[in-house]
């Protein structure tokens, strides 16, 4: 913030001072307008999601009983996802755990690899080589999530067949091979796309550290690899444990690789190789426009996406007291 006042000192030095009261109001503005963006979705959520909670559900063996609505320990604990099917099931824990699955197998990939790759960038690798991977690395960053998805439909799922069918039929039967849609195959492009968040932020972590540590650790006799993962990696933890969890984040909420990619199958299920759906692929699926507005199906856009926002929010919580409980301070 003092930054933010100096240089609008500078850039208004010499001028009215109505125009430097304007520029202040401006930024408060839009530092107001954000706040309220985000005070009015989670009004829409928890407003929508009480709705649903409230509305009395359709019951089609008997018309005349209209007097029950979804439980709420039901939603959280039942273990079938079935609302546009009959008879009516709102158990939400089949998609949390193909978001989890999809999350968990995207992490084994970005986190390690994002974490060697920032090493390698900040520790190994020359400036010229510096300029040349790590634009490459935030390339894959900005391809479309769609495309990812395709990837995944035509690329990495034929691999996966390829590879693993034979052993998998050989060992559980014929139907335990690798289906077209799978867990795997989504965790495995989202882990691809969110590789460029983590090296980024670790590489911009470890840079962060004062060189002085560094040759501390090399007077001390250290090899290069050690001061990497034994000064370095501790001194800059805050900020590597943030990118993790900001990774994973990212992850929960993607959208249309997991949607092309994993399927539309809500299951209860630890089997990477089957079809899954998570909870934003539900809520493409609701939002194509076949269900109609206001009914209970409707309705189950809000709730899940209340689950998904709670879920997030719980991370970016936990990301903001890892980075203050492991701060270190440099001059």
């Amino acid at each position: 913030m003092d930054a933010i006042t100096a240089t609008i000192g500078t850039l208004t030095r010499g001028k009215p001072r109505w125009l430097e009261g304007g520029i202040r109001w401006f930024l408060f503005a839009c530092a107001l307008l954000s706040i309220a963006t985000t005070g009015a979705i989670i009004f829409i959520l928890l407003k929508e999601t009480v709705v649903f909670f409230t509305m009395p559900l359709e019951q089609v063996l008997d018309p005349s009983d209209t007097g029950t609505r979804v439980s709420v320990v039901e939603f959280f604990t039942g273990t079938r996802w079935a609302p546009i099917l009959v008879p009516q099931s709102f158990g939400i824990l089949p998609l949390v755990c193909g978001t989890l699955l999809v999350m968990v197998g995207s992490a084994l990939i970005s986190l390690p690899f994002g974490l060697a790759s920032a090493i390698f960038l900040s520790e190994y690798a020359s400036s010229r080589l510096r300029a040349v991977v790590k634009p490459v690395l935030e390339i894959l960053a900005g391809v479309p999530t769609v495309v990812y998805g395709y990837f995944a439909l035509t690329f990495i799922t034929p691999v996966l067949q390829t590879l693993l069918n034979p052993l998998l039929t050989s060992l559980f039967g014929p139907h335990a091979g690798v289906q077209v849609f799978n867990a795997a195959s989504a965790a495995i492009v989202v882990g691809i796309m969110t590789l460029p968040m983590v090296t980024s932020l670790c590489d911009d972590a470890f840079r962060a550290v004062p060189d002085a540590l560094r040759q501390g650790g090399f007077a001390m006799g250290a090899t290069k690899y050690e001061v990497a993962t034994q000064v370095l990696l501790p001194a800059a933890l805050s900020g590597v444990l943030a990118s993790f969890i900001l990774a994973l984040s990212r992850a929960i909420g993607e959208t249309m690789a997991v949607t092309l990619a994993a399927g539309g199958s809500p299951k209860l299920t630890l089997n990477p190789f089957t079809s899954v759906e998570t909870m934003t692929a539900y809520i493409v699926q609701i939002s194509l426009g076949d269900t109609p507005a206001g009914s209970i199906e409707y309705q189950t856009i809000f709730a899940v996406g209340a689950v998904l926002f709670g879920i997030t929010l719980v991370l970016n919580v936990i990301a903001h007291k890892v980075v203050r409980r492991f701060r270190e301070a440099y001059e």
